[in-house]
């Protein structure tokens, strides 16, 4: 089928652009504001691996998507390199004809080891999730003793491979984190990587969220500016969901994710892929629509292309918005998706 020439839009006019495919619902880490320990423990049920959509299945939708707008994937989990033989399915996404970008989040750990093959295969980007340059910071956080130094690592290896500039993830949580905002600013200064900040939210309900904890974004730009004077930079397409800063001193470029305060639910073209073959329409949704189901009953492209445009343009999320205007006249928390499950 050939890629459509006008764009599919939802209810509010929002374009399909995005599709972030998570291929696993485990972790190596068990971070506090996304697969907190004393829910995901020991005896915690993953999900079977022939409930996992295989790379024959992702490659389809994919390639479904693409005929329906979208032009950039990225690859989430849980932790996305656990899943065996990634550069694989990595390869068979890029030879999608309409797909112009592929992405990877990635907490770093097996990033290191993993970074040359997944270039190879068409990998154009990579983000990598660090939280804090302080050992003792950052293992509270990922709650894995995990260590600073192998992130580092991996961050380096991974433009060594050509996936640079790296992106670096940082979510800011008040009382945890928030004393790391300027060291980790000063050492991805003349980098040539891009830090970003991410406003700590309310994805799921099992991480205790609080607006209390959140430090605005514009409280951590502040306090960068007060150090190194920014300036403000274009979006560099739209949807971007980071507002971006550069240092006036020509020292590199920083970012900001505020779904919490300056929420961006307007110009959101992402669609999220469960690893189980469920799609959600927003980062916070409660539900989502089965497409393994009828892949697996036999359905044909055609078929599972009306069922995509069915779910797109009927789409009305917009639910940081609301939460904006909501959260501190209510208590009541609605059941959402866990960022594990949905890739982030």
């Amino acid at each position: 089928m050939a890629v459509a020439e006008l764009p599919m839009v939802d209810t509010l006019a929002r374009p399909l652009r995005d599709l972030r495919i998570s291929v696993t619902d485990r972790c190596q880490f068990r971070c506090t504001y996304c697969m907190p320990r004393e829910v995901f423990g020991r005896d915690f049920v993953f999900m079977p691996r022939a409930q996992l959509l295989t790379f024959e299945e992702l490659t389809r939708l994919a390639r479904l998507f693409a005929d329906l707008g979208v032009r950039k994937l990225r690859l989430t989990g849980g932790e996305p390199l656990l899943r065996r033989d990634l550069d694989k399915l990595v390869a068979m996404l890029a030879a999608v004809d309409g797909i112009q970008d592929i992405a990877l989040t990635t907490n770093g750990a097996l990033l290191a080891d993993r970074a040359g093959a997944l270039a190879a295969a068409g990998l154009r980007r990579v983000t990598v999730s660090l939280d804090s340059l302080d050992d003792a910071v950052f293992m509270a956080l990922n709650d894995a003793g995990y260590p600073v130094a192998r992130v580092l690592a991996a961050i380096d290896a991974a433009a060594e491979a050509g996936l640079a500039p790296v992106k670096v993830n940082m979510v800011v949580r008040r009382g945890m984190n928030e004393q790391s905002i300027l060291p980790m600013a000063a050492h991805f200064r003349h980098s040539g990587h891009v830090l970003r900040f991410i406003e700590y939210m309310d994805v799921g309900t099992t991480n205790g969220w609080r607006l209390d904890d959140v430090v605005p974004a514009a409280e951590i730009i502040s306090e960068i500016d007060r150090q190194w004077p920014l300036e403000p930079v274009e979006a560099a397409y739209p949807g971007e969901v980071a507002r971006r800063y550069r240092y006036r001193d020509g020292a590199g470029e920083i970012g900001v994710i505020a779904s919490v305060t300056q929420p961006f639910c307007r110009g959101c073209t992402r669609a999220r892929l469960a690893a189980d073959g469920q799609l959600y329409t927003c980062l916070f949704a409660a539900t989502g629509h089965d497409l393994r189901g009828p892949m697996r009953a036999g359905t044909s492209d055609q078929a599972l292309r009306e069922i995509l445009t069915a779910i797109w343009t009927r789409r009305t999320d917009r639910y940081s918005e609301q939460r904006t205007r909501q959260t501190r006249h209510t208590r009541h928390v609605k059941p959402k998706v866990e960022m594990s499950h949905i890739g982030g």
